[in-house]
């Protein structure tokens, strides 16, 4: 498996399953297992995806050594703070039976956040987490995070596919030496994904579908990705990236899609603010 090196010299996986909207046990258990034996070696949970126990039950029983998996979950807004963090780090490594992670993602812009990251810092500086970072962070809030703490984040994981390109992000995060991994990398199939023109025909050109061609060119561009499916024949096509290569004017064509908006929602929008914060205000 390809892998990329972040700002700390740890090595992560450019290709990963994310098991986002997998909620049913048995279900996420058996798809994970299918992707570990399929050769996925990183998997992306999180808190509130109310999956960590069937990620940690399959990693378990698919007796792959722990080292040899590169594996994520993320804080909830809930959770923030610096007292919340360690409690919710703790019931997130009992859940996943480990004793580390390899990547701690703070998952909203929202809430403490400074308090989240000084004990995520102190858990990184302990060896119980090999890696931190942020999601759905935009530059501005990154650039909070830097300049008030020690870590530099090692990874920003946000919405990222051909409608929403995200260049000028990618460029900031380059330039402060954090890597940028895609969330949504198919866009849930919004505005026909699948069937678009300009996708369907570099795929034609390269006997691949719409899928490996999206997930080909964010590798391209080192953008990190972690595609969902509860399908074994789907888990094996995402996998198969690395024996072609789309040219410089494909990436280019695929360059003239990008909408330069969510197609889910504004991070900075204050009535989606307002939202979140019921949630924080509730625990």
């Amino acid at each position: 498996m390809k892998t990329i090196q972040l700002n700390n010299g740890i090595e992560m996986p450019m290709l990963g399953l994310g098991v986002y909207q997998i909620p049913e046990y048995e279900q996420c258990k058996n798809t994970v297992l299918d992707a570990l034996q399929t050769g996925y070696r990183s998997i992306d949970t999180a808190a509130a995806y109310h999956n960590e126990e069937a990620v940690g039950q399959a990693i378990k029983e698919s007796g792959i050594e722990r080292n040899q998996l590169f594996l994520t979950t993320k804080l909830w807004i809930s959770h923030t703070g610096y007292e919340k963090t360690k409690e919710a780090f703790e019931e997130s490594i009992n859940k996943l039976q480990t004793d580390y992670l390899d990547l701690y993602l703070i998952h909203q812009p929202y809430g403490d956040v400074h308090g989240s990251w000084r004990a995520m810092e102190e858990l990184y500086k302990s060896g119980k987490i090999k890696a931190i970072g942020v999601s759905n962070f935009h530059p501005d809030r990154v650039m909070d995070i830097i300049v008030n703490h020690t870590v530099v984040p090692a990874v920003n994981q946000i919405e990222t596919h051909p409608f929403y390109q995200r260049i000028s992000d990618q460029e900031f995060l380059k330039e402060n030496g954090i890597q940028i991994e895609s969330w949504a990398s198919f866009a849930e199939g919004r505005n026909d994904m699948f069937t678009q023109p300009v996708l369907v025909k570099i795929a034609d050109k390269y006997n691949k579908s719409v899928a490996q061609v999206v997930l080909r060119w964010l590798i391209q561009r080192e953008v990190v990705v972690i595609p969902k499916s509860v399908k074994k024949e789907r888990l094996k096509e995402n996998i198969q990236l690395f024996d072609f290569e789309l040219s410089g004017e494909d990436m280019e064509a695929i360059k003239t899609i990008d909408t330069h908006k969510s197609l889910f929602f504004d991070h900075r929008d204050p009535a989606m603010i307002k939202w979140f914060s019921t949630m924080i205000k509730k625990n």
